[in-house]
């Protein structure tokens, strides 16, 4: 018997982006700096496949540096309405240039522009020199098409583990696990149940 989590996430996903009316995408990543000092963030998924799940965000941010540290983290899906969460686990990978450069293209100008006027996750003084950062940035790039920054890409979270919670009456809810069962190489996977 085959033992394969992808099919079953591509099912999960799909009637969520029917259903859910806001960012269905949406998905927690869970990360860990040097000391192991935990920090979690919604953040939007923008693209999957068997390689793994893409996300994007400022190179010089907190969660970079995070990732940098220790280049593993969790992600959560919780859909309310469906009763249901994946949690996905696993190492992180920058994903290329060109797939970057090819994500960044499909942005909103105004988010292109945000990208380059934002240095998160450091403080900020007030809103408005951050307004007035993003006019300078539109001021500079008028009529010209936005390159991706250069502290800007993405991210890969290559699974290792899924946990697939379906909620069930009384709280005796439903759990299925895979774990790669060659150590994080090939595509090879095991399946069993935890207890709610």
């Amino acid at each position: 018997m085959t033992h394969d989590p992808f099919p079953l996430f591509d099912s999960w996903f799909k009637e969520a982006r029917e259903t859910e009316s806001n960012d269905s995408n949406a998905m927690t990543i869970a990360t860990a700096d040097a000391n192991g000092q935990p920090a979690a963030r919604m953040v939007l998924l923008k693209g999957h496949d068997r390689n793994g799940f893409v996300f994007y965000t400022n190179q010089e941010s907190r969660k970079a540096a995070d990732i940098a540290a220790n280049p593993k983290a969790a992600i959560l899906f919780h859909w309310k309405s469906l009763r249901r969460q994946i949690r996905i686990e696993g190492p992180l990978s920058t994903v290329s240039d060109a797939t970057a450069d090819a994500y960044f293209a499909t942005r909103s100008r105004d988010s292109q522009l945000g990208a380059w006027a934002s240095d998160q996750s450091r403080p900020l003084d007030t809103r408005a020199t951050f307004e007035a950062r993003f006019e300078e940035v539109k001021a500079r790039f008028d009529g010209l098409d936005v390159p991706r920054p250069p502290h800007w890409s993405g991210y890969r979270l290559t699974p290792e583990r899924f946990e697939f919670w379906q909620d069930r009456e009384h709280r005796l809810h439903e759990r299925r696990v895979f774990v790669r069962a060659d150590g994080g190489n090939g595509d090879d996977w095991t399946e069993g149940m935890l207890y709610p």
